[in-house]
């Protein structure tokens, strides 16, 4: 449930149907008068009693005070943590419903914001795997994790108990303790419960986020469509002996583990992208296959967090894309170049660009490994790198693959876009409204020809789609 604001008077809305699906995976209702209440806990069909804990200007936060009538789309969550970790907010929402909900986000969005109809809008493409679909996993390691009221002791204390999984939504230095998570397959859940029995019996302190001490702080599983298998562990100062005990504990009790590796992070925060990863066994990195392309990930890279269906994702990309033998494409916000590596046998050359040195180091890398010569990566910003020197080096593109971040196409990209005046661009967005915003700006020259949402997070608000825009002639 939301938490209620400071000195906020309690509304109850009675008898609220629930229409749609909003940002955070909540649901949406109206009130009387019309005013929209984002509500947490409802599923569209359901008729509730809201509990109002927040009100802004021209909309309410509220939670499921009373289900009064479930929906039809309304189903008993599979997982036992449903509704603590704070993830798969969806799970008590029928993946039917989910995909119907999904769909139309895109389509109102390109409607509404993008004031553009596609010609041809398809079916959304749903995911073949509703569960255990993730290749990978972070978990945190916590001296006080979070405990539900009937676990507190009886004078009200709250017990210091250690875990290992996910951060409690508002909580961020308790973790829910995850003892089976339905995102990531086998070896996953058994690893992550090996480590903290393990921890626990060689009496290691768990990190404590605030007084910043304690020496396990977090464990990651990659693991790959081909078998592969990645674990990294992060502590907050060096143990030679303890991190020794603990890596020879997990590789004879998890030999299918192709490399394992940590990294000494004594910073505040948890990320270690910064630091050097050292290498306890296997080569560093897994591989990972789309098609016929092979990518070495290494434990700093970034890469599709859904293998299957980033296949299918890319393979409509290439469908809306037409590749000739004889094209030159632009692929932006390339990343590893996961997209390029994977179309690169479809037409003459490809260009990707990318702001994260790294990145186009690993796309480098993976291009040399694979054999792929017509390939190029650039490291810089596309706002700045794409120009008319940019072109008159790599030629003027047949076709553009753009696959910016959530923020969407900085506008100098669009402007740069309508000035290039390239036959086809395939616009691949995690955020249908940015990506309505910027169909709207591009559609002084281009046709919005097709429009396909992807779903690649079941259980989750999270949404793709694919969009094909044509030169008007």
């Amino acid at each position: 449930m939301g938490r209620k604001r400071k000195g906020f008077k309690s509304i109850i809305f009675e008898n609220r149907e629930i229409t749609g699906i909003a940002e955070e995976s909540r649901s949406v209702c109206r009130t009387d008068d019309g005013i929209v209440c984002f509500v947490e806990g409802a599923v569209p069909g359901d008729v509730v009693d809201v509990l109002v804990t927040q009100k802004k200007k021209g909309f309410y936060f509220g939670a499921v005070h009373n289900l009064v009538e479930a929906s039809p789309d309304r189903i008993k969550a599979p997982c036992k943590h449903f509704g603590i970790c704070g993830g798969c907010k969806w799970q008590h929402f029928h993946y039917a419903g989910q995909l119907r909900e999904k769909e139309n986000k895109v389509l109102q969005a390109m409607l509404r914001i993008g004031k553009t109809e596609p010609q041809e809008f398809q079916p959304i493409l749903g995911c073949g795997e509703e569960f255990f679909y993730r290749n990978k996993l972070e978990f945190t390691f916590s001296n006080k994790r979070w405990l539900e009221p009937e676990e507190m002791s009886s004078e009200g204390d709250i017990l210091k108990e250690p875990g290992l999984g996910f951060h409690r939504a508002g909580a961020f230095d308790k973790v829910v303790d995850i003892e089976e998570c339905m995102l990531q397959p086998d070896p996953s859940n058994a690893i992550r419960n090996f480590v903290k029995a393990f921890a626990i019996r060689m009496n290691w302190t768990f990190f404590n986020v605030r007084q910043r001490e304690g020496f396990l702080r977090n464990l990651m599983v990659k693991t790959s469509s081909i078998g592969e298998v990645m674990v990294l562990l992060s502590f907050h100062y060096k143990d030679d002996e303890a991190i020794g005990a603990l890596m020879e504990a997990i590789m004879t009790n998890f030999p299918e583990i192709t490399t394992l590796v940590y990294v000494i992070n004594e910073k505040a925060n948890d990320t270690f992208l910064d630091l050097p990863i050292e290498i306890y066994h296997g080569p560093g990195y897994i591989v990972e296959k789309l098609g016929e392309v092979k990518y070495r990930l290494g434990p700093k890279s970034f890469f599709q967090t859904n293998t299957k269906q980033a296949v299918r994702l890319y393979d409509l990309a290439l469908e809306f894309a037409g590749l000739q033998p004889t094209d030159h494409v632009y692929d932006l916000y390339t990343g590893l170049g996961s997209i390029a590596l994977y179309a690169s046998s479809r037409c003459k050359s490809i260009v990707g660009v990318e702001n994260v040195a790294p990145a186009i180091e690993d796309a480098r890398a993976n291009a040399d490994w694979n054999g792929i010569s017509n390939a190029t990566f650039v490291v810089g910003n596309v706002e700045d790198v794409v120009d008319t020197g940019f072109i008159t080096k790599y030629g003027r593109p047949d076709v553009v693959i753009t696959d910016p971040p959530r923020a969407g196409m900085h506008e100098r990209v669009i402007d740069t876009l309508l000035q290039l005046e390239c036959p086809k661009i395939v616009y691949i967005s995690c955020n249908p409204s940015t990506q309505a915003r910027d169909v709207a700006m591009l559609s002084t020259k281009y046709n919005l020809e097709k429009l396909r949402a992807v779903d690649m997070f079941p259980q989750t608000n999270h949404i793709e789609s694919v969009a094909l825009l044509t030169l008007k002639k």
